[in-house]
């Protein structure tokens, strides 16, 4: 009977590997620094109790809040479940399956990836140049048909930016022919990099943001799309009837306040803070054979035997993220910046092994 069921799936989703999150690979640790969350809770209280009702579609207060903290207008501003569903909501507004295609260059967020296969829509990859950056001639040949472009920057997990000017011809090359879409979920931690001053210029530009990172909200699964008018009118003709809950809108509201933006640029003060004393620590260790600049909450390692760092720190209950299966990224472990307390440990946990080594 099971065989019967599978046998009705599209042969596309019969095929998938999910995407394996941070929660999907599990591990049973007390110090987990391997989803690029923030590592303290934050004290919301729900305020709203209307769950009888259904939620606003896009809720004023949310989307008016979001549009004074990005600096734009609020018809500029779509709030979804997460990032991600905006990844997935521009590929079924533009994207034709079977015939349009998206691009976007490794190693970066593997959902780009696991979305367009489960719609059925093609996906081109364009390695990233040493440093992770564009290489633009090659974008250029792999244009035609391409409709969406995705563009992580920071980087997810190389925690680089992407070089501006290499942006913008991107952007001209990209022109009346696709969408570049900048995936700005670490921007918080390097604010003066937004695109979000360039959407102006650029009626093809769109950027997508969450309050998972530096707002420390993960859990709640609240994300924005912002581009200009045309293109959001189209995303809310695909969007579902109810994409936001009422306690996601209610604590959304108050992370957008000004009490609640300055608490997260708080936070991102003490992180950042965190991973300048990271960047001293870990190339002294000679279990480590490079660490690579980072403009995010997390940093790209590269270890001489990093399956043996890996698994001597799950042991522990010090959870890291594996990279070894990525583009380029062979010995790379992607550590997230915890606490003060947690980077001790860490650091502690990596000096014994550097001793054993020794």
């Amino acid at each position: 009977m099971s065989q019967k069921i599978e046998e009705l799936a599209r042969a596309n989703v019969r095929a998938l590997t999910p995407y394996q999150s941070a929660r999907r690979l599990g591990g049973n640790g007390d110090v987990w620094l391997n989803a690029n969350e923030f590592p303290l809770p934050v004290p919301f209280e729900l305020s709203q109790q209307t769950l009888n009702r259904y939620p606003e579609c896009q809720p004023k207060r949310v989307i008016e809040r979001y549009a004074a903290y990005a600096g734009l207008t609020p018809e500029q501003v779509l709030v979804s479940r997460g990032a991600d569903e905006g990844i997935e909501l521009l590929m079924r507004a533009f994207c034709e399956p079977g015939k349009d295609a998206i691009l976007f260059c490794p190693p970066t967020y593997g959902m780009y990836s696991v979305s367009a296969e489960t719609i059925g829509i093609e996906y081109r990859t364009v390695p990233a140049l040493d440093g992770w950056q564009l290489n633009l001639p090659a974008i250029a040949d792999q244009l035609e048909g391409v409709k969406v472009v995705y563009m992580c920057s920071p980087n997810n997990p190389t925690g680089n930016l992407i070089n501006q000017d290499d942006i913008r011809k991107l952007l001209e090359m990209t022109a009346g022919k696709a969408l570049l879409v900048a995936d700005e979920a670490y921007i918080e931690f390097c604010p003066e990099a937004t695109l979000t001053g360039w959407l102006q210029e650029y009626p093809h530009l769109v950027i997508l943001r969450t309050l998972s990172k530096a707002f420390a909200l993960a859990g709640l699964r609240c994300g924005f799309t912002l581009a200009n008018k045309p293109v959001i009118d189209l995303l809310m003709k695909v969007i579902a009837p109810y994409p936001l809950a009422t306690p996601v809108a209610d604590v959304a509201g108050q992370a957008l306040s000004d009490e609640g933006i300055a608490l997260m640029r708080q936070h991102v003060a003490e992180l950042n803070a965190n991973r300048a004393w990271l960047f001293e620590q870990l190339p002294q260790l000679n279990v480590v054979q490079q660490v690579f600049p980072s403009e995010t909450n997390y940093i790209l390692v590269r270890f001489s035997d990093s399956p043996k760092v890996f698994k001597a720190l799950w042991d522990q209950g010090i959870i890291l993220r594996d990279q070894n299966k990525n583009p380029g990224l062979a010995g790379c472990l992607r550590i997230s910046i915890g606490t003060r307390n947690e980077c001790e440990r860490l650091i502690a946990a990596l000096q014994a092994l550097s001793l054993e080594q020794a």
